[in-house]
């Protein structure tokens, strides 16, 4: 377990580094929303993002539940396609890396083949490239500050699929599991947070979100395992330019 927490934060301390290089180019992105916004004839903004949480697979058949859940981590770019003059309504989108899992527990006769023998505990680490595409609602202060609220779905596909399995009193590592992985995914969003003035150009974003994948991210053919869905609460941080 310890290990497992220390390669998280490892993991945590790489991504926050990549967002924070990736927004030295902020001020090119500000440049095109401009343009967009002139060709386009609304405006558009940009901005960067990470999100930590939690994650939670879960399974909706007998012989199969989760030990644990895993860290949840998530970072990428943020765009917002104003509906209205008053910058109130946007579509809210983006592209973003996530890490999520759990780690699973499976009878004998569920699971991968080659461990269906023995009851076997699967520590599952997936990886998607999503696109979000939400309504978000926006309320002004007089100070400032706004909050928002936003409603949507995301999909994705995943880039990478590992787990460690032990079976039969035996560890396996890092086994490569994306050809057992669901091709696609898709699920619902919603959050609500507040947006802060940094600068004249630059505002904060703090907020809650919701994720739930509903459709099977484990082929049920290669795992013999029913319906497993994903649950993620989910921390909001990040900046538009």
């Amino acid at each position: 377990m310890v290990k497992i927490l220390f390669s998280n934060v490892f993991r945590k301390s790489i991504m926050v580094s990549a967002v924070l290089v990736a927004m030295v180019s902020a001020a090119s992105a500000q440049s095109l929303s401009e343009r967009v916004s002139d060709k386009a004839g609304r405006k558009v903004r940009f901005g960067f993002k990470i999100d930590p949480g939690a994650s939670f697979l879960s399974p909706q058949d007998a012989g199969v539940s989760r030990n644990s859940g895993r860290f949840y981590f998530s970072y990428g770019v943020l765009a917002d396609l104003f509906i209205d003059d008053q910058e109130r309504y946007a579509f809210s989108t983006g592209l973003q890396i996530t890490h999520l899992g759990s780690v699973m527990q499976y009878e004998a006769g569920k699971g991968l083949s080659e461990f269906r023998d023995n009851s076997a505990e699967y520590d599952i680490r997936l990886q998607y490239i999503e696109v979000p595409l939400a309504l978000k609602l926006k309320t002004a202060t007089a100070k400032g500050f706004d909050f928002y609220g936003q409603f949507g779905g995301f999909v994705g596909v995943p880039i990478r699929a590992k787990a460690n399995v032990i079976s039969n009193m035996t560890r396996f590592d890092k086994q490569n599991i994306l050809r057992e992985t669901q091709p696609f995914t898709a699920g619902m969003l919603i959050g609500a947070g507040m947006e802060y003035p940094i600068t004249e150009t630059l505002t904060g974003v703090v907020g809650i979100n919701y994720q739930n994948n509903f459709v099977d991210m484990t082929r049920n053919g290669k795992w013999n395992d029913g319906r497993i869905t994903g649950n993620h609460f989910i921390l909001r941080l990040g900046v538009y330019f």
